[in-house]
């Protein structure tokens, strides 16, 4: 049986990561589509910068996290001055936080769906009178629909993994910012705290599974869907 702090850690690791997917679908979407669409040096250099949290070590991620977000930083005295939001040593640093760690393999899976989609089939809806943005959400959208599954379901498990950065930019602090990785990380630090540390290490290979299972029988199910509307 899991203990009060493993639970809590779980749910809070469950909802930092629904935030940070949500927050990070709309731009993936419209980012991958600019990418695979354009081309040219602003495609490029933003293709480097979103890339770049699949390079940079997760601590560099946090502390510069930490540099824009702080009180005294760009952003969050930004958003302390006019919305009185700090971030500092939150869930919603934390949010944060998952959501640029995990926002590249959101827009590497839905530029896939945008790379292989066959534009013929716009162009058909063009001549027959479509405009831009309804061939986009009735034709696209629906037909890159796996991509986007499989990228919001791999963005959300690493939300779920996500340690260098949250705890170098909002530091651990139980029930507010110690998700299942972090809760882990002090198991493994504290003596005679094994037991706590293994069920930790189960929970997290368990939802790693399920995350990418449920990530490719998405996908699966919803191209035989599309398959079958073709035909």
């Amino acid at each position: 049986m899991l203990n009060p702090i493993e639970i809590e850690a779980l749910k809070l690791s469950g909802f930092i990561a629904v935030v940070a997917v949500s927050i990070s679908i709309i731009p993936g979407i419209i980012i991958a589509w600019f990418i695979s669409r354009k081309s040219g040096l602003l495609s490029s250099v933003l293709n480097m910068i979103v890339y770049i949290p699949l390079v940079l070590p997760p601590v560099v991620i946090g502390y510069l996290l930490l540099l824009l977000f702080s009180n005294n930083g760009i952003l969050g005295n930004f958003l302390l001055e006019t919305f009185n939001i700090s971030v500092n040593f939150s869930w919603k640093g934390a949010a944060i936080a998952a959501a640029v760690v995990s926002f590249p393999l959101l827009v590497r899976s839905v530029k896939l769906g945008f790379d292989t989609f066959d534009y013929k089939i716009e162009e058909a809806a063009y001549i027959n009178g479509a405009s831009k943005i309804d061939c986009f959400f009735s034709i696209i959208l629906p037909q890159i629909l796996p991509s986007i599954v499989t990228g919001i379901t791999l963005a959300f498990a690493r939300c779920l993994a996500e340690f260098g950065a949250t705890i170098t930019f909002v530091s651990n602090i139980p029930g507010e910012t110690q998700t299942l990785p972090l809760a882990l990380y002090t198991a493994t630090q504290i003596p005679g705290t094994e037991d706590s540390a293994i069920r930790l290490v189960i929970i997290s290979i368990i939802l790693a599974f399920i995350s990418v299972a449920i990530a490719e029988i998405l996908a699966k199910r919803t191209n035989k869907r599309i398959l079958g509307n073709r035909n």
